[in-house]
């Protein structure tokens, strides 16, 4: 059964991020890469997949890129997007799946033998989140705080509890938190 794996960058205040520009973004790339090395599928919403699968897609195809590798697996993974607005998918190895969350995640998760990676947006993210879905979360914390935004823990119903798997420091100033689901 795959495990669901969230990959998403946070503020230190706990908000959405994509973080400063001028941060080096080379020295997360092995974590990602090899967080992607047990995972053959990528779910991400709607409104996330238009940019981020076309951007991955082209960096796969520019082998000097630092992170052509990532860019390779990302490209070459299965992909399921959740929306009910597009009308289907636009690009290679991508599904679009309309149906109830909580459903489709439980048989995506029964049908992989491998991990299944999240790559977000935030609203998608919370609803995972909301659902208990989640297995693992890879939240590297951006040194910045924003004061307010979206929060993929908005709107819990009750506290979720986590056990901390490991942590790690970056020279950039990001700090990876893994977590698992108590």
């Amino acid at each position: 059964m795959g495990r669901l794996k969230l990959q998403m960058q946070i503020t230190v205040d706990g908000f959405d991020a994509n973080g400063p520009s001028d941060l080096e973004w080379d020295e997360i790339r092995d974590y990602s890469r090899d967080l992607f090395i047990n995972a053959d599928t990528i779910v991400i919403g709607g409104k996330t997949a238009v940019d981020f699968i076309p951007y991955w897609d082209d960096a796969a195809t520019q082998p000097g890129g630092s992170w052509y590798g990532v860019a390779k697996k990302i490209a070459e993974a299965k992909k399921v997007v959740f929306s009910r607005t597009l009308a289907g998918p636009e690009w290679n190895n991508t599904t679009i799946e309309r149906g109830d969350l909580l459903t489709a995640i439980e048989r995506l998760k029964a049908a992989s033998p491998n991990d299944i990676i999240v790559y977000g947006g935030v609203s998608f993210a919370a609803s995972l989140v909301r659902e208990k879905l989640i297995d693992e979360f890879h939240l590297f914390v951006n040194p910045i705080a924003l004061g307010n935004g979206q929060s993929i823990f908005g709107g819990l119903a009750d506290p979720q509890r986590f056990k901390l798997v490991k942590s790690i420091p970056y020279n950039n100033g990001l700090v990876l938190l893994h977590y698992e689901l108590k």
